[in-house]
């Protein structure tokens, strides 16, 4: 893929340094960190583009993915960059593993870090496991999604996209779009893009919305006439089944008829208006294949393209060679 001219030389540390040391939350970052962040993924995006050996920044440490979720490009991509940086990885078959025992994630967690871990990428339906495992362990814990609460990695890739196109967020508008309350995208997007200076809205039926006393900030529209008015990026959200009460697969009835991303409902947001979405993708649910696959409207490849180059900032700035 063709991105704009990337940086050849890495960016400056914040003063005082990078300090953080988890990231379960895009809270845990302070703006500098997150500014730097981006910086620093736009520098290892030049390596991926250029096809390029990164710096050995992980040479000697050991870096564990810990799913106990499905996922293709969370975990591929964490894999990819540790691999990229010189890094030990290990992926751990969850499928095949002692909590099909009865041993708890905890335990499983303990196990591993014990085992000489530097960092540990961890995905989980249970909220709240990463907290617990910040006290617990004494390696780097990494949010790879907690439930439906937030995923950091992920709207830290979704702005360095952005960013890459527009060359900045700071007073541009985001229409997040679909199944907002199941949706730990939303809520790390959400929080991310409104520091960074963006105007965020949710647009969707009034069902699939986050609690009224959640997100007080952020506008709700209920159609996408006025939730795409004046938008600059589109991101349509996966419809969550799996996190939805029985019977939630009804929501999908009429949605696309009504919600649905296409050409058409397109020209509703800013002319030159972007599309974006986390993946994977229900085509035909949430958003029209013509609209996903067309590189002059979508971003969504990118988005996957710049998922490995700010999983290699991340890794590279929470556990990296001094």
């Amino acid at each position: 893929m063709t991105t704009p001219s990337l940086p050849s030389q890495p960016p400056r540390l914040p003063a005082g340094g990078f300090t953080a040391r988890r990231l379960i939350s895009i809270d845990d970052l302070s703006d500098a960190e997150i500014a730097y962040s981006l910086d620093l993924a736009e520098y290892y995006a030049g390596f991926l583009n250029r096809s390029e050996p990164a710096p050995q920044r992980l040479a000697g440490r050991t870096q564990i993915n810990l799913f106990f979720e499905d996922s293709t490009r969370t975990n591929l991509s964490f894999d990819l960059a540790g691999k990229k940086l010189g890094a030990d990885v290990v992926n751990v078959p969850v499928s095949a593993s002692s909590i099909h025992k009865g041993e708890s994630l905890v335990d499983t967690a303990q196990t591993l870090a014990a085992m000489g871990a530097d960092i540990m990428i961890v995905r989980a339906k249970e909220e709240g496991l990463h907290e617990r495992l910040d006290k617990l362990l004494s390696c780097v814990v990494v949010n790879g999604g907690a439930g439906a609460l937030e995923h950091p990695t992920q709207a830290l890739l979704d702005a360095a996209t952005i960013r890459s196109q527009f060359g900045r967020i700071e007073g541009l508008t985001v229409a997040i779009c679909g199944d907002v309350k199941h949706s730990r995208v939303a809520g790390s997007d959400a929080r991310l893009f409104t520091r960074l200076g963006a105007t965020v809205r949710f647009v969707g039926p009034a069902g699939l919305m986050p609690d009224n006393d959640q997100f007080t900030d952020i506008e709700r529209c209920k159609n996408l006439k006025d939730g795409l008015k004046g938008a600059d990026i589109v991101m349509g959200l996966r419809m969550q089944f799996e996190r939805m009460e029985s019977g939630g697969k009804d929501a999908a009835q009429g949605y696309f008829e009504a919600f649905g991303l296409t050409h058409e409902t397109m020209k509703l947001a800013s002319p030159g208006a972007f599309v974006m979405h986390p993946g994977p993708m229900n085509r035909g649910v949430e958003i029209d294949s013509a609209l996903a696959d067309d590189p002059e409207r979508s971003l969504i490849l990118r988005q996957v393209f710049y998922g490995a180059a700010t999983r290699m900032a991340c890794l590279d700035a929470l556990v990296g060679a001094p």
